[in-house]
C-alpha cells in the first residue's frame, strides 16, 4: 500500500507564540523552521513513506519542502485538522491507499520507529492514533483508506479520535510511537526535547544546531 506522508505547517512567523517567556519572535521562527526540517529528515529517511506532502502558505516552508523533495499544497490557514483535510483530499486524489498525519514539530523523530508503526498489523478501515507526551492530544494518525475518519485535532483530541472510528465503523488503536509523542509547544515540552537530545545521537541535526546556537547567545 502506497503511504502518503502529510504535515500541515502554520506561519513560521506565528509559530511557538508559547515560547515567548523562553524566545523572542526570531530564535522561535528558526526553531520552527529547524524541527520541520529535522521531521523532513525522518520522513525522507523512513523507507514505509512513499511521499510527502506539506500544506502551508509559509513560503519559507514551502521553499523547505521542496528542498526535501516533498511536494506542497498551499492552503489558507484555517487550522490544522482543515489543512489535513485538504491533504487527505489530494491523497485520495493521487491514488494513495493510506495516509500518515504527522506534526512538524517532532525533530526527534525516528524513521524506525516510523516504519514500524506503518508497519503495525491494521484493518480496513482503520485509524492508528499516536499520543502527545501527555496522552491526550493527538500527534500521528495513520489512516487506511487515507479518509477513513474525519480529523479533529485539538485538546483531547486523542479520545475524539478514537470515538470518531467507532462512529465511522473504522478500527481505531492507539499505537505508542515515543519519537513522535514528543513535540514542542511550551518551555516545558522544550526541556523535554532538550533531555531526549542529551540521551540520543544521529537525530535532530538542524534543532540540535540551533539549541546550541541558541544556548552560546545566552552565554
Amino acid at each position: 500500500m502506497r503511504t502518503l506522508a502529510i504535515l500541515p505547517i502554520k506561519s513560521f512567523a506565528d509559530a511557538k507564540q508559547r515560547l515567548e517567556t523562553e524566545l523572542t519572535p526570531g530564535p522561535r521562527r528558526a526553531l520552527a523552521e529547524a524541527m520541520f526540517s529535522d521531521v523532513l529528515t525522518a520522513l525522507r529517511r523512513a523507507t514505509a513513506v512513499d511521499d510527502v506532502l506539506v500544506v502551508t502558505m509559509d513560503h519559507g516552508a514551502q521553499q523547505i519542502a521542496g528542498g526535501y523533495g516533498a511536494t506542497v499544497l498551499d492552503d489558507a490557514e484555517q487550522g490544522h485538522s482543515e489543512a489535513g483535510a485538504l491533504g487527505i483530499e489530494h491523497a485520495i486524489e493521487a491514488g494513495y491507499e493510506r495516509a500518515l498525519l504527522v506534526p512538524g514539530d517532532c525533530p526527534a523523530l525516528d524513521p524506525a520507529q516510523l516504519d514500524a508503526l506503518i508497519g503495525h498489523p491494521f484493518e480496513t478501515p482503520s485509524a492508528l492514533i499516536v499520543a502527545d507526551r501527555h496522552g491526550t492530544g493527538t500527534n500521528g494518525l495513520l489512516l487506511t483508506p487515507p479518509n477513513a475518519i474525519a480529523l479533529s485535532f485539538g485538546l483531547g483530541s486523542r479520545d475524539r479520535h478514537l470515538a470518531i472510528a467507532r462512529q465511522a465503523g473504522a478500527a481505531g488503536e492507539v499505537v505508542d510511537v515515543p519519537s513522535l509523542a514528543l513535540d514542542v509547544d511550551t518551555p516545558e515540552d522544550l526541556a523535554a526535547l532538550r533531555a531526549a537530545l542529551a540521551v540520543t545521537h544521529g537525530r535532530a541535526a538542524h534543532t540540535r544546531g540551533m539549541l546550541n546556537q541558541l544556548m552560546r547567545s545566552r552565554a
